[in-house]
């Protein structure tokens, strides 16, 4: 039997995967609907999706699970489905581009919550790449260069960006105690926490048009739905550099479709933002060590 392209070529799979991920601003916008609201109907296209794919896959009904395992991770799901809803409220306030440069300082998050919760050892070379990454978010912001776009409102889009980025970093940490669970049925969790938790907040009643449930479908059943399927099969496949090099896929393709659609180009400045968050990710990945000075001999 033919294998699937994406379990033959894991790095082809999931750097599919990051261009597929790296449209869901646009649809976002083009859904045109507020937050929250989106982040609800993601959640039951992605649900459907999943739950679809776990039961025609054979991995449920699974009597192996366990209630503490599913318990965590439906606390992942608040903080994941949370951190959706502060992103999405980002791409308004800010830009696609810009929301997406910021929102990827998760893996320092990451770093930071594990020294702090997990008691995980932190290295100099570490912190020192963690203070190049939120220097580059600095820049990445657009708030160092005065411009009348700039306002009260962007500050606190890259603020959304931000404490979005920090949820995914939480939802990632107690993902940690989940090795023993198949990835697509802790989203499965995941999403379906979202929906009970979002439906009292969300405009059920709004009127949608036939274009935005297209966009509505797309969020949950690509973007939530086969990327992440992508992502879980490619990821025990690859070696980390690998991972980490494809990973930029995603700001990549969002920066190309906030200038080629909404012509929202990136400025020099954020540019080198971007450039040295993408430096200081690969350098966190991959253990690189900073020169040090070496001491004079005595």
């Amino acid at each position: 039997m033919r294998q699937a392209a994406s379990v033959r070529f894991p790095a082809a799979g999931l750097a599919l995967a990051m261009a597929i991920t790296g449209t869901v601003g646009a649809f976002a916008t083009e859904a045109g609907l507020d937050p929250v609201t989106t982040v609800f109907w993601r959640c039951v296209f992605a649900t459907v999706f999943l739950a679809t794919w776990c039961f025609s896959r054979g991995l449920l009904p699974d009597p192996g699970l366990a209630p503490s395992a599913l318990l965590r991770a439906a606390l992942g799901g608040v903080c994941m489905v949370l951190s959706w809803t502060a992103f999405f409220a980002a791409f308004a306030m800010t830009s696609i581009a810009t929301a997406t440069i910021v929102y990827h300082v998760q893996p320092f998050f990451v770093v930071l919550l594990g020294m702090v919760l997990l008691g995980e050892r932190v290295t100099l070379d570490q912190i020192l790449w963690m203070t190049a990454a939120f220097v580059g978010v600095v820049l990445a912001s657009g708030l160092v260069v005065p411009s009348a776009a700039i306002g009260t409102s962007w500050a606190l889009g890259i603020a959304m960006a931000l404490g979005g980025a920090l949820l995914y970093a939480v939802a990632t940490i107690l993902a940690k105690g989940l090795d023993g669970q198949r990835p697509e049925i802790t989203t499965l969790c995941q999403t379906a926490v979202g929906i009970v938790m979002l439906a009292p907040f969300a405009d059920l009643g709004r009127h949608v048009s036939p274009e935005a449930w297209g966009w509505l479908a797309g969020m949950g059943m690509l973007h939530t739905g086969v990327a992440y399927v992508l992502m879980y099969r490619a990821y025990p496949r690859l070696t980390t550099p690998v991972i980490g090099v494809l990973t930029f896929i995603y700001p990549l393709v969002a920066i190309v479709v906030d200038w080629v659609v909404y012509a929202h180009p990136l400025g020099w400045m954020q540019a080198a933002g971007m450039g040295l968050i993408a430096l200081a990710t690969l350098g966190i990945r991959l253990g690189w060590r900073l020169p040090r000075r070496l001491a004079p001999s005595v």
